[in-house]
């Protein structure tokens, strides 16, 4: 089968021809039919970490074409897409010490089958496409997590996404405005906001605007929680824009570090800083219910072939996507 290799020797991707897997006891064999993109992989390959050989990425689709002993035999021929945070544990604030995200050390799904526990394999929401599927699983979850779990919404509750664009900022805004939220956004450019606006947002800015603070509080004047994916230096504008007693969720650190901050801001105004990764095996049945009982859809931006997953990359390097970079396999 055809495979998107780690190669350490320069940290690019490349196409290979691998070993079919076989099945072991409590394992489905999955013919992947759509994978997609996301910046947990992006990372890995510009920190240049040394994970060893693996096929990454963690978002597919695909159907069950192979059980491995004692396995469900109605899973054969099912439509299925593939939770990709494995190894929980117990705790529903924290996962454990054995959790790890498909990829690495188990291969990931930029191939063109898998072997995966049965545990971790859950049908399609019927109405979605296997692209659609595929833009599902760490997106969706990590914002599902980081806005109900994490951030408490509320119903008509307000709130801010920054980096609107990106699966995980599309996601929640999707989810909030089932909640009758008032959302707003920021992004780096006009076009994104105002595909959001048209998506449903009430408001967002362009942060890279000097006065970008000032034009969100008069839009908004404060926010109940805000939900942030980007970190850098624009985090401390944040810390202005949330209400005293409100909440501000973390996923990610697109934009770099954390800047300096005055302390006064978080003990003055009460604020709670929370972070957040994935979810659990329950947050993720939850969040493929919430989709399929509001028949909600994502945002597809593109799609590649697997032999174009260096452009594919290099869009979402470059932050062009609105939406989910779908790789049809």
């Amino acid at each position: 089968m055809k495979a998107a290799v780690l190669d350490q020797s320069d940290f690019s991707i490349r196409i290979e021809q691998i070993a079919i897997p076989v099945p072991k006891r409590g394992e489905v064999l999955i013919k992947i039919k759509a994978a997609s993109l996301n910046h947990h992989e992006l990372w890995t390959l510009k920190e240049k970490k040394q994970y060893g050989d693996f096929r990454i990425v963690p978002g597919a689709a695909g159907d069950v074409v192979e059980l491995g002993a004692d396995c469900d035999k109605t899973w054969l021929g099912k439509k299925v897409v593939i939770n990709p945070s494995r190894n929980w544990g117990s705790s529903k604030s924290v996962y454990g010490s054995d959790f790890e995200i498909l990829g690495y050390p188990h291969n990931g799904t930029f191939a063109e089958f898998v072997a995966i526990e049965e545990q971790y394999v859950y049908e399609i929401p019927s109405h979605l496409s296997y692209e659609e599927a595929a833009a599902l699983p760490l997106a969706g979850l990590t914002a599902y997590r980081a806005l109900f779990t994490k951030g408490e919404l509320n119903r008509k509750s307000k709130i801010l996404i920054t980096g609107i664009g990106g699966g995980v900022a599309l996601w929640a805004l999707f989810f909030a405005l089932k909640m009758d939220a008032k959302v707003y956004v920021t992004s780096g450019k006009d076009d994104k906001i105002k595909r959001a606006r048209q998506a449903g947002a009430s408001g967002g800015v362009n942060y890279k605007n000097e006065n970008w603070k000032n034009e969100l509080a008069d839009q908004a004047d404060n926010f109940d929680l805000i939900l942030d994916g980007a970190a850098g230096e624009g985090f401390e504008i944040l810390l202005h824009l949330v209400k005293s007693g409100g909440r501000i969720v973390n996923f990610g650190r697109t934009a770099g570090l954390f800047p300096a901050v005055n302390p006064k801001l978080l003990f003055s105004k009460q604020i709670t800083i929370v972070g957040t990764t994935m979810g659990s095996d329950d947050e993720f049945r939850s969040m493929l219910y919430y989709i399929l009982y509001h028949k909600l859809r994502p945002l597809i931006d593109s799609v590649y072939e697997l032999d174009q997953i260096q452009a594919a990359f290099k869009r979402m390097e470059d932050s062009e996507q609105f939406g989910k970079i779908i790789l049809r396999i």
